[in-house]
């Protein structure tokens, strides 16, 4: 770390305020003007509270070292408004803008202050850079996290939607699977099949393959451990949607699917899962 005790920045942040924060909020409004997310009052609220915590920070001799304790606040200051634009769908270049776009009225400010001296300007125009490029390093760093977690809570809400629990009749569910079938999504089918028969107490669950491409030795065991542990809470389990294809598959694998009843389609899954509960379904009688 460098100690930058001696530094003009501090008090040229402190003298020019009003006017590096009116020009770094247009620097913003440009970065960010086709994305409509943004109001010029919001960036000032922001860019007046950055200001404050970045000279309390200068003025703390904290040198660059922008991962020390004097930027404590300066950092979750950063933090939360990189997490919360992730979340706002913005890309990490309006992001980043907010600690890079100060670059340019610091750097006037520094010109017009101590110009003259030509050592001294690139001493300060340098330690400003160093200074800003670490928070924006880190600005993009949390944002990164936050889109991370974005993206997976998305991830989350589409495993759950793809898939849904449906009763079809009193005691009877079905659960319509589509697309691959991993140890991930294995996981929420199990989970959502099981809270359904903990609410309905059903008693007879068809898991319809219909809309999974190809069944492996992989995929057979995850079915078979969803079968289990639906039997565990009292629901036998029909599974639906075995294509020929699918049928050799199973066979050629040595995939020991004895206990479980098997049907070709979902309707004929249905007949079954209404024999075993004692239901029927008849035509009305003629008029």
């Amino acid at each position: 770390m460098v100690n930058r005790s001696g530094s003009r920045l501090t008090e040229i942040v402190k003298k020019h305020e009003a006017g590096i924060l009116a020009e770094w909020v247009k620097e913003q409004l440009a970065a960010v003007k086709t994305s409509g997310r943004i109001s010029e009052a919001n960036l000032r609220e922001d860019g007046e509270r950055f200001l404050s915590l970045f000279r309390a920070a200068l003025e703390s001799s904290a040198g660059d070292d922008v991962m020390s304790a004097p930027w404590n606040e300066t950092r979750e200051m950063l933090g939360a408004l990189s997490r919360a634009r992730a979340k706002a769908g913005y890309t990490p270049s309006e992001t980043a803008i907010f600690v890079l776009g100060l670059k340019r009225p610091l750097f006037e400010r520094l010109r017009g202050e101590i110009g003259g001296d030509a050592e001294t300007l690139a001493s300060e125009v340098w330690h400003t850079t160093v200074v800003l490029d670490r928070l924006g390093l880190f600005t993009t760093e949390i944002y990164q996290t936050g889109r991370e977690e974005v993206i997976l809570r998305q991830q989350q809400d589409m495993l759950e939607l793809s898939t849904p629990v449906v009763q079809l009749w009193e005691g009877i569910l079905a659960l319509p699977l589509i697309g691959t079938l991993d140890s991930a999504r294995t996981q929420v089918v199990m989970e959502n099949l099981l809270q359904r028969i903990v609410e309905t107490g059903a008693s007879i669950a068809i898991i319809d393959i219909t809309g999974v491409p190809t069944v492996d030795t992989l995929v057979a065991q995850h079915l078979l451990k969803t079968v289990a542990a639906a039997r565990l809470m009292g629901a036998d389990c029909i599974i639906s949607g075995i294509r020929p294809q699918i049928a050799q598959t199973i066979v050629h694998l040595g995939v020991e699917l004895h206990t479980v009843i098997t049907k070709a389609t979902l309707a004929d899954a249905f007949i079954i899962a209404l024999n075993k509960t004692g239901a029927a379904i008849g035509r009305p009688p003629k008029a």
